[in-house]
Parts: structure tokens; C-alpha cells; sequence
């Protein structure tokens, strides 16, 4: 519906999350917070346009975090939530949208039911707000601590996001609150009864919780796993023998050796068998199905092309790597001084934490063809949660 525009608010700096960067780039479940809220949006069959808003200094983020998505260009917010949304809705004037829903970028779990909800309560009522009723017992408190009076929690709510409005009543609103100098509204809904409209009600979700504090991260991180119940386990192995060379690929870093491992590829031993591991796990093959060696195009190619080719077949399954385990196996060179350098490439390959990845070496003891240092083996597994519905 064309008619239905949204504004997401994410210009605010989001402090009290921790973390170096503003908390709507951090992210959950292997992708930023601000990119899954606008795609609850442009997903959503009766929204027509999404309209952003961010910190000025964040552009650059902002580009990283939605590329590829079909948004209007970025506004850039002001001092206050107030002052951004007006930044919005003014971006948004020249398209003349009969509705604007309006919802923050910390809110990530909105369902589309609760979208549709918002879109028909506005049609009925020109504005209107997701609310939940208050099940614990409120007091008001006095200045020294004190209870002053028990609150009748009937007449509460909590409220939510994302509240709609009629988009000319809203704008005209937020016009006038500018000209008057009133900047303290706590939200849209506020703005709109000072300025006369009816706000109603309807019912918002549990689940569409506001991210705030590095407690609601971690709560955020616990239910996207809870959702993927369908936990997927995969192994690999791979061999590579030693040729003439000054060094060798493993994990993704390059080891100063005598010798060099022998591949079509750059032949990393440990990269390949993470591979296999998590292909495995999707029951999607092996590396050599989807890189043959027979292709000339994969001669010589870096071997994190091939683990981030499998890390984004989970991804387009709508899952997450909960855990990868290798194993590598050789006389030389010395794994233990680029143990963490692997594991904090293999995390950044794999788009996961460094404490989700562990790497173990082990020699043969002499025996077999690593024991007689002719080449290195490597063993993965590889844990992946998928949701129910993946095939």
C-alpha cells in the first residue's frame, strides 16, 4: 500500500547498551539490529515506503548495515526523538503517505501481525497505539523513597511501538510543538494528544521488547537461538601435502614455513575441513561439489571465499552457527603462537562471537604421513541451528 509509509528512528547514540558503537549497528543474531527492524518493514505487504533516520555521523554505518535494500534515502535526526521523527516526516511530505507508523530501531521483534494491527487500528481511528496491560502491582513513590499511593493498574498500559497516524495530522502537529518550542513529548502519541487527536488503543506484544541495556542483548541473542530448535551437526577433514614454498595458509593467516601446503587453491587445510564440516550440517554437499577442482577459476583462490560461501548458505536458511571445533594435526609449523589469530579470523569468516570457535593442535606422534611431516590434516565440526521449517 503505498498509501502506508514507516519511519524508523535510529539516530539516537544508544550508550547505556555498552559496546563501541551505537547499539541500533550492533548485532543479533549475525545481523545489525537497524537492519532487521527495516526489513520487518519493507517485508511487510502493505508498507510502501521506509523511510530512516539516523545521526548524521553515522552515514557510513548505516550504508554498511542496509545494503542492497529498497529504502527511501536516509534523514538525518536532531538533538532529540522529537526533532527526529519531525526530520522523517518532513523527508517524508513530498510523498504524501495517507498513514506513517512510526517505530524505533531498538524494537527488532515486531511481528507483521502487530503491523497489520497498527495499519487497521489507524484507519479506524486516524492514530493509534500498541499497548500491554500492566500485571504488577504500581506505586507512586515521593521524593525520600516513600510510597505516596498505589496506582489503579487497570487504567495502565505500557506502550509500544510502532504508533500510526494520520500522516497531515501528525506533521502538522509536529510543526506546531517546533514553533512553540515544545521539545519534551516522550513519544508521538504525547504530541498528538496535546494537539487535540483521539489516540487510540490496541494490543501490542510481549515479544516486541526495546533494546536498552546489555542485559536485553543477551536476552535478545537467548531468544533467537530458543527459535531455532532444529540443531544440525556436521564434520569435515581435509589433507593438503607439503610442496616447495616460504609458507603456508591455515585458518586464514599466512605462517612463515619452509615449505608450502600443495593445492588448487591456497590449499588452508583447516579452512577447507570447516567448510565440509558446516556444509555437512545442511546436508548441502562438499567443497569439491560446490568448487571442483577441475574448475580453472578456483586456482589459486583464497580459501575464506569458500567458508563464507557456507556460512551465507546458513544464513539463506534463516539460521546461525552456534559452535565450529578444529583440530589440526602436523609436526610443523607451531600452531599455539596463531592459535587466536585463526580463531578470530575463523569468527569474522563465520560471523560469529571469537568464544564460539575453538582450535586444537595435536601432533601424530611421528606416525603416518604428518608424523613423517609430509603434509597436515585437519578435522571441523561444525554446529548449526536452523529453524523447524528448513528443509
Amino acid at each position: 500500500m503505498p498509501d502506508v509509509a514507516a519511519i524508523v528512528v535510529a539516530a539516537g547514540r544508544g550508550m547505556r547498551a555498552g559496546g563501541d558503537l551505537p547499539k541500533q549497528f550492533r548485532q543479533i543474531g549475525g545481523e545489525t539490529m537497524l537492519r532487521r527492524t527495516l526489513s520487518m518493514f519493507l517485508e511487510h505487504a502493505n508498507v510502501g515506503l521506509v523511510q530512516p533516520v539516523i545521526h548524521r555521523e553515522d552515514l557510513d554505518l548505516f550504508r554498511a548495515a542496509t545494503a542492497n535494500m529498497a529504502l527511501l534515502a536516509p534523514a538525518f535526526g536532531g538533538a532529540t526523538r522529537q526533532a527526529s521523527v519531525r526530520a522523517g516526516l518532513e523527508a517524508l511530505e513530498p510523498h504524501q503517505p495517507a498513514i506513517v507508523l512510526i517505530h524505533d530501531a531498538a524494537r527488532p521483534f515486531a511481528s507483521a501481525d502487530l503491523i497489520s494491527r497498527a495499519i487497521a487500528a489507524t484507519q479506524r481511528s486516524g492514530a493509534a497505539i500498541p499497548a500491554l496491560p500492566v500485571t504488577d502491582t504500581v506505586k507512586s513513590v515521593d521524593a525520600e523513597g516513600h510510597v505516596d499511593k498505589t496506582l489503579d493498574r487497570n487504567a495502565l498500559r505500557l506502550v509500544q511501538t510502532p504508533q500510526g497516524f494520520a500522516f497531515a495530522h501528525l506533521l502538522a502537529a509536529h510543526r506546531r510543538a517546533a514553533a512553540e518550542g515544545r521539545e519534551d513529548f516522550s513519544d508521538d502519541a504525547a504530541l498528538a494528544e496535546w494537539a487535540g487527536m483521539t489516540v487510540s488503543v490496541f494490543a501490542g506484544e510481549p515479544g516486541n521488547i526495546k533494546i536498552t541495556t546489555p542485559e536485553d542483548f543477551a536476552r535478545s541473542e537467548a531468544m533467537q537461538f530458543a527459535a531455532l530448535g532444529d540443531v544440525r551437526t556436521g564434520n569435515g577433514i581435509d589433507v593438503h601435502a607439503f610442496g616447495p614454498g616460504d609458507h603456508v595458509m591455515l585458518g586464514g593467516i599466512r605462517i612463515a614455513h619452509d615449505r608450502a601446503l600443495v593445492g588448487h587453491s591456497d590449499a588452508d587445510v583447516a579452512l577447507h575441513a570447516l567448510t565440509d564440516a558446516i556444509l555437512g550440517a545442511l546436508a548441502d554437499g562438499d567443497i569439491g561439489a560446490h568448487f571442483p577442482p577441475s574448475d580453472p577459476q578456483w586456482r589459486g583462490a583464497a580459501s575464506d571465499r569458500f567458508l563464507s560461501f557456507a556460512v551465507n548458505r546458513v544464513a539463506a536458511r534463516g539460521g546461525r552457527i552456534a559452535h565450529l571445533d578444529l583440530t589440526i594435526v602436523c609436526e610443523s609449523p607451531r600452531i599455539g603462537p596463531h592459535r587466536d589469530a585463526m580463531r578470530a579470523r575463523i569468527a569474522e569468516l563465520a560471523q560469529i562471537g571469537i568464544g564460539r570457535v575453538a582450535v586444537k593442535a595435536t601432533t601424530s606422534e611421528k606416525l603416518g604421513f604428518t608424523g613423517r611431516g609430509e603434509g597436515i590434516a585437519a578435522y571441523a565440526t561444525a554446529t548449526v541451528r536452523l529453524p523447524w521449517s528448513a528443509l
